[in-house]
């Protein structure tokens, strides 16, 4: 009997092992070990992918910060490709980590980072190579002006942290912004704006702007079209609400708590705001921009980045000079449900760096990433759009300083709605957040927008939205998104699911140990007949 239950032992252990590592089954990323220097007389070449929305300007920049570095490093050839959106870098990376063709620095965002991760080894550890005392932050062998240890702002480094590794720099800073038609709304309402908006505001004005005059035309703008309120990021949207309501999205081990009844509530406000016209999203109405300059939407919630496509002087129009009308601007920061407390999201590109056999290589792009810091690049690309430098020795210069003391002195680089939109980054940055970051991260954020979207959809096809509604509406993102399947950056599953092997494999154990009770018991029942 005994030699039978060693057997039974020892098959439970091997079931329990196997459960545990399908469980706990992590992507393995090893410590970057940074090379004592670069071989002189070898020549580097590395890829940069980087995203300018066509803008020349920002071209001009990425070229420009390539020609410097390359003639402090005459070894190191930067090849630049350039995309007008991230989410083609993102699939473009996805595709190239099979065949080990990844770029070697790429400008990305710390969600599709830990997606990149899944991968063995695919993105490069930091932390070494920040603090190596000879190419680090500050490093002693540097030939350029670096930013040292510390000058990054804090709470724009630790964003790239994921499962407590530093896996990304951050290379600009943005968030979101309300840019109001102040001479329509202080029209309609007879009184200045507040400074800090709230969800109430904004919806009851919007309720009020889309009553009709006499003449049939819309009091908010005595035109035939009028959308009052247009927001384009509906995930940003929801993530915000749900910040500043202190309600559940996620959490670090990749726990998905987005499905709960603060969110239901978002969903009938933006149901309720579908149903009588005041409200409209960037899926089914397009870019809020355009309506905005035509006079035709009051509040028009975007980047602070897409500042330069705002406002009836924006130098990046897109619409017809006879069709837009001149009015105020103004920029203020997202609307809250408690002004004394804001919450904004902290948004904008990063900077991660790719593994490759040869650590030199891997040394020369994390020198190149460096570069990129340097206050000339900082405050040069921020000067482009709404976006902020993520150095204090950029925020504190005097170059950028007088920038942004010259609002309104041209249309350009001055202009004053794209300085305004920095300013709301740089006056909250205490107030900023971020979501964590796991694999999954990425598709939960889309869950989060789409929910509000097919709330949109559903209202305008006059479905019934009800908690029946909203319930099946979450099943479908659980079962479209493979939410379930959500794991955190340890590799262990969102808390609360578990893997169909993982579950197989402990129903396993579960039966073994079943049997072994029920041997026992009919062991223990035979020796006594047999006395």
């Amino acid at each position: 009997m005994k030699r039978i239950v060693s057997i039974i032992l020892c098959l439970s252990l091997l079931l329990s092992l196997l459960a545990l590592t399908s469980c706990h089954g992590a992507p393995v990323t090893h410590a970057f070990e940074v090379p004592d220097g670069l071989d002189e007389s070898k020549t580097y070449e590395i890829t940069f992918w980087a995203k300018n929305d066509s803008n020349q300007t920002q071209i001009d920049i990425y070229e420009g910060a390539i020609r410097d570095f390359e003639a402090l490093y005459p070894n190191i050839k930067v090849n630049l490709k350039r995309y007008t959106n991230y989410g083609t870098i993102y699939q473009d990376v996805l595709t190239n980590i099979p065949t080990g063709t990844t770029p070697n620095v790429c400008i990305t965002y710390p969600d599709h980072i830990a997606t990149y991760m899944t991968g063995e080894n695919v993105v490069v550890p930091l932390d070494a190579l920040i603090t190596d005392p000879k190419y680090g932050l500050g490093g002693s062998e540097l030939r350029f002006d670096g930013v040292d240890n510390g000058e990054i702002v804090e709470k724009f480094l630790t964003e790239g942290v994921l499962g407590g590794t530093q896996y990304a720099i951050p290379f600009m800073r943005s968030t979101e912004a309300v840019y109001v038609n102040k001479t329509m709304v202080e029209a309609l309402t007879g009184e200045p704006i507040p400074e800090m908006m709230t969800w109430d505001y904004i919806f009851g004005v919007a309720e009020k702007a889309i009553e009709k005059n006499p003449d049939g035309t819309y009091k908010g703008n005595g035109q035939d079209t009028l959308i009052p309120f247009i927001y384009k990021s509906t995930d940003n949207m929801m993530i915000q609400m749900l910040k500043q309501k202190g309600a559940g999205y996620s959490r670090e081990d990749g726990s998905i708590l987005l499905f709960n009844d603060d969110t239901k509530e978002i969903l009938y406000t933006v149901h309720e705001a579908i149903e009588n016209k005041s409200f409209s999203t960037f899926a089914v109405s397009s870019y809020p921009g355009n309506w905005f300059v035509r006079g035709q939407c009051l509040f028009a919630i975007d980047s602070t980045a897409g500042a330069t496509w705002m406002g009836p002087d924006a130098p990046l129009l897109e619409v017809p000079e006879e069709e837009i009308v001149d009015f105020e601007v103004g920029v203020y920061p997202v609307p809250q449900f408690d002004v004394e407390n804001p919450k904004m999201i902290s948004q904008g590109p990063s900077l991660c760096i790719f593994n490759k056999e040869d650590p030199e290589e891997v040394l020369a792009s994390w020198l190149f990433a460096q570069f990129l810091l340097t206050d000339d690049i900082q405050i040069g690309f921020s000067m482009t759009e709404g976006y902020i430098p993520v150095t204090t020795t950029a925020h504190e210069s005097p170059e950028y300083l007088d920038y942004l003391s010259r609002a309104g002195e041209d249309n350009t680089t001055y202009y004053d709605v794209k300085i305004k939109a920095a300013r709301v980054m740089l006056d909250n940055i205490d107030s900023t957040f971020v979501t964590p970051v796991f694999n999954g991260s990425t598709s939960l954020r889309n869950a989060a927008g789409q929910l509000i979207e097919e709330v949109v959809k559903g209202t305008n096809r006059k479905q019934t939205i009800d908690d029946e509604f909203i319930e099946k509406l979450y099943d479908k993102m659980n079962s479209l998104y493979k939410l379930n399947e959500t794991k955190s950056m340890s590799g262990k599953p969102a808390l609360g699911e578990m893997p169909t092997e993982s579950i197989i494999l402990l129903s396993s154990i579960g039966a073994v140990w079943l049997g072994i009770g029920g041997y026992l018991a009919y062991a223990f029942i035979k020796k006594r007949e047999n006395k």
